[in-house]
């Protein structure tokens, strides 16, 4: 028989194993408790833990890279900077050259109010707006179809010297960019995440199946198949991977939801967690866990077996 076909085999009997109940008592060989029992819970816990935080990374970074795109391309600033006495009458006349431009479909001066919120976290509070020489700023929103950056500049150039449009490519970029770096960290953490967690439940695997070698030949001796023993190890080790990974789940979203929100940290959060269907992700890692489990089990077993004689 082919190596290819025996591994199927081996899988098969393996997940027939893990689906019904053990009628023989193998089981019984992997001890319930001690120091791989801990050690596997303990490891899957707090992997699981981890790649809730990891997720919601992820998911936060992802939706604040898709809301700085959309919204930031739909609106412009114009920066009006002009002596006193001509700072009204520029605004006046960009105001007038928005109204008749294409592509827009809204422009307002933002209010000193607004102004003043804006640096309050450089400045702090009652920043004297009205002493500063702070440039008049105009919100401008687009249309669907958008504006010509470039036509109008030069009208703005042209008729109001002190005016400066800005799109806010030269920001909104980066920091799109540095967003959807984010993301991919947040995956590639739940890539590590997943192999520190294999590589934890093989090492418990390889010592349970060292401490057991004697109760393993004998076995062999009473007539009992490789496939047989291992999966004892594989049903065991794959139910501790789960119970850890389900308890840590759990705890990593109670971390989530306890976190305080925009809101309450002053702004300076960027809303880090899960929102709506989300927060059913985090419960996909327990059975992510439970196939890493077998996987690693399995492959562990095997080996060991066909090296024990």
């Amino acid at each position: 028989m082919k190596r290819g076909e025996l591994r199927s085999l081996d899988i098969a009997a393996l997940w027939r194993g893990l689906s019904r109940p053990d009628p023989t008592g193998i089981d019984r060989v992997v001890p319930p408790t001690g120091f791989t029992a801990q050690l596997t819970v303990f490891a899957a816990a707090a992997m699981a833990f981890l790649a809730v935080f990891a997720l919601a990374l992820a998911l936060a970074t992802g939706r604040l890279a898709e809301r700085w795109s959309s919204e930031l391309a739909q609106t412009v600033t114009v920066r009006i900077s002009a002596p006193p006495d001509q700072i009204e009458q520029q605004v006046a006349t960009v105001m007038q050259v928005l109204q008749t431009t294409p592509g827009i479909a809204e422009s307002r001066q933002i209010p000193d109010a607004d102004v003043e919120k804006l640096l309050e976290p450089w400045f702090g509070p009652d920043v004297p707006v009205e002493v500063l020489p702070i440039p008049r700023l105009i919100e401008v929103t687009e249309t669907g179809d958008g504006i010509d950056a470039d036509a109008l500049r030069l009208r703005l150039q042209g008729e109001a010297p002190g005016a400066i449009l800005d799109d806010h490519t030269r920001w909104r970029e980066p920091l799109v960019r540095a967003a959807s770096r984010l993301r991919l960290l947040g995956l590639f953490s739940l890539v590590l995440i997943a192999a520190a967690s294999a590589a934890m439940i093989t090492l418990a695997a390889k010592a349970a199946l060292a401490a057991n070698g004697q109760v393993i030949r004998v076995l062999r001796l009473i007539g009992s198949r490789d496939i047989t023993i291992a999966t004892a190890f594989v049903r065991r080790f794959t139910q501790r991977a789960a119970l850890g990974a389900l308890l840590g789940s759990v705890l990593g979203m109670v971390a989530i939801w306890a976190l305080p929100t925009v809101d309450e940290a002053g702004g300076f959060l960027t809303g880090l967690g899960f929102q709506g269907w989300g927060w059913l992700w985090p419960l996909l890692i327990p059975l992510v866990a439970a196939a890493i489990g077998f996987w690693a089990t399995r492959s562990a077993a095997l080996r060991m077996l066909r090296e024990v004689r």
